[in-house]
């Protein structure tokens, strides 16, 4: 069982539960429902190539979906696949299905358990690199999207809500975002540093690299 599934206290899906949204929620988009099998275009390895080192996953089932409140009408919903090393991210604009306005591909570099406060106020205090307007990760340069601060900006504190065929739980994330353009038309990569506390106080930092989606790039049965 790899490390998701163990933070997550979920174990390899069993069966395809449909959970869908009640009435009167906002509606997941594409039909979503956990189980879904999701299956992106085989172009889509190609066209990446030699723009960003991020891996195309296979085709895969979601293990569990995340829903992130982000303001002004806007929602995140989180499609973590079973392969553990990837979720894909909408950006919703309102409460219907087809409300998408952007879409992301993630892929996990790097998770670190935190183990004490002082660990954390070492990588994410004010002598930190999270949070200012530049971030290089393996030689590549990311510039700060939340913020307008010429320093340092504050983490942008978010909640997730998180259906499983298990039951639901709450995540709490403090983060910042990053990204750099690619020389590909509609496409960009980004950069996720997020604090991720669960429901137990476990204490995570991930580190995502994602890229642009588009909605031809995905299929999900």
């Amino acid at each position: 069982m790899g490390w998701l599934k163990q933070v997550l206290g979920r174990k390899a899906l069993k069966r395809c539960a449909k959970i869908a949204s009640q009435p009167g929620e906002p509606k997941l988009p594409l039909g979503l429902t956990l189980g879904s099998n999701v299956s992106l275009n085989a172009a889509l390895k190609s066209l990446l190539e030699g723009e960003t080192d991020i891996i195309v996953p296979g085709d895969d089932k979601i293990m569990a979906i995340g829903t992130l409140e982000a303001g002004s009408g806007y929602r995140l919903i989180r499609c973590y696949l079973d392969n553990e090393h990837f979720y894909i991210q909408f950006l919703m604009s309102g409460p219907r299905e087809d409300d998408i306005a952007a879409l992301i591909l993630f892929g996990y570099h790097e998770v670190r358990t935190l183990c004490s406060s002082a660990e954390l106020l070492h990588l994410t205090g004010p002598r930190s690199k999270i949070g200012m307007p530049f971030y290089e990760l393996e030689r590549t340069e990311y510039v700060r999207q939340w913020g307008t601060e010429d320093g340092q900006t504050e983490m942008t504190t978010l909640t997730e809500r998180v259906i499983s065929t298990e039951g639901s739980y709450t995540v709490h994330h403090r983060c910042a975002l990053y990204a750099r353009n690619l020389r590909l038309a509609n496409r960009r990569e980004f950069l996720l540093l997020s604090i991720e506390t669960d429901e137990l106080t476990n204490r995570l930092l991930t580190t995502a690299v994602g890229v642009t989606l588009q909605l031809s790039d995905l299929s999900i049965i």
